[in-house]
């Protein structure tokens, strides 16, 4: 009896894993996956992008929304732009803002957010110079004029001596590519010498080049600062870190905020801090008694106090003329800066997608006094991958145990639990710590155990659906089954054209409805284009949502399969304009939609797994036309048909919109907008459509003058049509930064 009762819990152990082996080891091979993730092994791109979410939702849950009317910005905006002229400024107009500034409005520290690297000859001294030593050399008189003029023309002076025994940082950028190793300009001191730190202590990012301002301004003013923070942005493109130091040629050189934080701290040069566990490891910057903790490539996290604006602006030109609030500027920390379109200091960043490059540093600066930049230390990477562990083990052992309603209980509440505590760390303990692994490790696991519960419970139902799981799509059964010999569900080869066609803007639709009214309209859409598409022979593969996939040329078997489809689409476009007024009549909102088309070969026949098959096409050619229907979106066209497409249809009329390389794709391919048979087509639009032909051609051939006044014309005729002003911004890019001489005119997509 003693080795009985000794051995049923044994037993009774052994029979929950053997039971439950396939749901733990699954569960392991979840955790495992995350901790190699975790430990740097494995790169999973969603995780970090769960992350990037989880730290922007919590930022912008915790900002205050309020400015710190400590800093204030003085914004070269489109009012300046409109009183004071065009930038760049007259630098003795600048001089005059400069004086103003300290003198009238008696600001503290002085910051600009620019670079003034060449020379301003704007005054027209060199002109009359000219003029002293050639056509007038022998007039003593106008000799005796210049020479009383010249201290007032040379505005580069001017500017220079209202820079002098001023507390003023200048700013200046570094470059960080091999092709850009230009030296512009000079550089201000470094912030820390290369024999004041470690060898090898220190990440951060090395400069290749810099464009840093005239020598007479950057030794005039008492310090300098990087603005770039383009080295830290993360993968998806938003700046949440900004580099304090950067590196060149060993020496390590300070950030424009950075800078002008120590002198209205009046602190000593900063120092570095290094981490209690070896001289090797940067942890903090030391500014006087505050301590800004950095990251690994001695970035710091900006802590957003709001969205853009939340700091006070004042209007340059508000300076100049004195018209000024001197109750906003006395004492302030002044950044100088510019919002005005064109001039392009904008960033995305996790509060709003365009915000100012001077706020940036506006909030870098106001956080510094503060000492309430928050850190992410080394030790997080550990302190993760245990919790992940121990977690994960615990989920794992638990969820198989448990029903439906438990396991959703548990899992939701660990998760509340983890945000809460997180949360906590955040805000009162100033600490970053990772969210998204563990957030995820819970709902793979309960997703998992859900899954693997209900399709094993399942069983016979899927058992039964196999049997009849494999059939031809019912629009074209009548048809087939007259001659069933000729027909094959097996997979083959061939030229097809298919469609995808997306509804714009569907999540925001069906936020502002109800269930029953979201369902009564896709119902009402979806029907009307399923007949239009049926109309035209075609073959509708799935439905996707709000989204539909159709083909044409099989299974029947469609020599004009092309022109069925563009027909169709053409059609689609026409019938939706129809619905609109019965939209209206329901209270539904308007809806718009794009189209994709592409003809190529692909594979055709029953596909899919032993537990459902499908009657559907699969291939690149299938691929592309997806990408096509994306692509309606940039170009603002209801249409986008491929070039093999267009190719075969000689009665239409198309809008040749671009040559791209689409995401996943090396070859380009010409896309075009069907405006319709040429038969319909009026004079007007081909009249318009031979104008917009030249001008592509011009774009395409490089001269860039021609096309941009090309692409004005017709955007005068059509100023709503976003394909112009396309072109125009891609002109104006170019203008600047010429493609390379091998330039095929084509554009890629880097996403879908």
């Amino acid at each position: 009896m003693i080795a009985s009762s000794q051995s049923f819990p044994t037993m009774k152990k052994r029979g929950f894993f053997k039971r439950h082996a396939m749901r733990i080891s699954l569960s392991l091979a979840v955790i495992g996956i995350l901790l190699l993730h975790t430990v740097g092994v494995l790169n999973l791109g969603f995780v970090q992008s769960v992350e990037n979410y989880a730290y922007d939702a919590r930022l912008r849950l915790t900002m205050p929304d309020t400015g710190d009317p400590r800093v204030v910005i003085v914004d070269v905006d489109e009012k300046s732009l409109q009183q004071q002229g065009h930038w760049p400024w007259p630098r003795n107009q600048l001089a005059n803002m400069v004086n103003k500034l300290f003198d009238q409005y008696q600001i503290k520290v002085l910051g600009f957010d620019m670079l003034f690297a060449e020379h301003d000859n704007s005054s027209g001294l060199n002109i009359l110079e000219r003029l002293e030593h050639q056509e007038l050399r022998d007039n003593e008189q106008f000799s005796k004029a210049l020479d009383h003029l010249r201290p007032q023309l040379r505005y580069d002076d001017l500017f220079a001596r209202s820079l002098k025994n001023r507390l003023i940082v200048m700013g200046y950028f570094f470059t960080h590519s091999d092709d850009d190793t230009a030296e512009v300009g000079v550089l201000p001191e470094p912030a820390i010498g290369r024999d004041q730190f470690s060898p090898g202590s220190v990440g951060a990012m090395n400069a290749r080049g810099y464009y840093g301002n005239l020598p007479q301004f950057q030794d005039a003013a008492l310090a300098g600062g990087f603005f770039n923070a383009s080295p830290l942005v993360e993968s998806d493109g938003v700046f949440r870190r900004i580099s304090l130091l950067q590196m060149y040629k060993g020496n390590l050189y300070e950030t424009l905020s950075l800078a002008v934080a120590r002198l209205a701290l009046q602190a000593p040069p900063v120092k570095p801090g290094y981490s209690l566990v070896g001289a090797h490891a940067l942890e903090t910057l030391q500014l006087g008694n505050q301590s800004i903790p950095v990251d690994a490539q001695v970035g710091a996290w900006i802590p957003f106090r709001g969205r853009q604006r939340t700091f006070q602006y004042v209007s340059a030109s508000d300076v100049l003329q004195g018209k000024a609030d001197p109750e906003i500027l006395r004492d302030a920390i002044v950044l100088v800066g510019t919002t005005a379109t064109g001039l392009n200091d904008v960033r995305t960043v996790p509060v709003q997608e365009s915000y100012a490059g001077v706020e940036v540093h506006a909030n870098m600066v106001s956080a510094i006094l503060d000492g309430n930049i928050k850190a992410l230390p080394a030790y997080t990477n550990g302190l993760e991958a245990g919790f992940i562990l121990a977690l994960g083990i615990a989920l794992a052992l638990a969820l198989p145990t448990l029903m439906p309603l438990p396991a959703t209980l548990l899992s939701a509440g660990a998760m509340a639990l983890m945000v809460l505590c997180n949360l906590y760390f955040w805000q009162f303990q100033q600490l970053i710590l990772p969210l998204a692994s563990s957030l995820i490790l819970v709902s793979a696991l309960f997703v998992l155990n859900m899954s693997y519960g209900f399709f094993v419970d399942s069983r016979a139902k899927r058992l039964l659906a196999h049997l009849f799981g494999q059939y031809v799509p019912p629009e074209l059964v009548d048809e087939m089954a007259q001659d069933p010999g000729a027909y094959s569900l097996k997979g083959e080869g061939r030229e097809l054209t298919v469609l995808f066609s997306d509804v714009r803007g569907f999540t925001h639709i069906s936020e502002g409805l109800k269930p029953n009214q979201l369902t009564q309209l896709m119902n009402a859409y979806l029907t009307p284009m399923t007949h239009v598409i049926h109309r035209h022979r075609g073959t509708i593969d799935k439905y996707m949502g709000d989204a539909i996939m159709a083909f044409w040329g099989a299974p029947v078997s469609d020599p004009q399969h092309a022109r069925s489809a563009v027909l169709a689409a053409l059609d689609m476009v026409a019938e939706l304009a129809t619905l609109q007024e019965q939209f209206k009549a329901h209270g539904w909102p308007p809806i718009a939609i794009g189209v994709g088309v592409n003809t190529g070969e692909m594979t055709v026949g029953n596909m899919g797994s032993e537990f459902r098959l499908a009657y559907t096409v699969m291939g690149d050619a299938v691929n592309l036309g997806s990408r096509l229907e994306s692509l309606t979106k940039q170009y603002g066209v209801d249409i986008i048909v491929s070039e093999f497409t267009r190719n075969g249809l000689t009665d239409f009329t198309f809008r040749e919109l671009d040559c791209v390389r689409v995401k996943g794709k090396d070859k380009p391919v010409r896309i075009y907008e069907p405006l319709g048979l040429t038969e319909r087509i009026t004079p007007a639009v081909l009249e318009h459509l031979a104008a917009y032909d030249r001008a592509l051609a011009l774009y395409r051939s490089q001269h860039w003058e021609a096309a941009q006044a090309a692409f004005d014309a017709l955007r005068a005729k059509d100023p709503n049509r976003k394909l112009y002003q396309i072109y125009m911004h891609r002109i104006l890019h170019f203008a600047n930064q010429p493609p390379p001489e091998d330039w095929d005119g084509v554009y890629t997509f880097e996403t879908k």
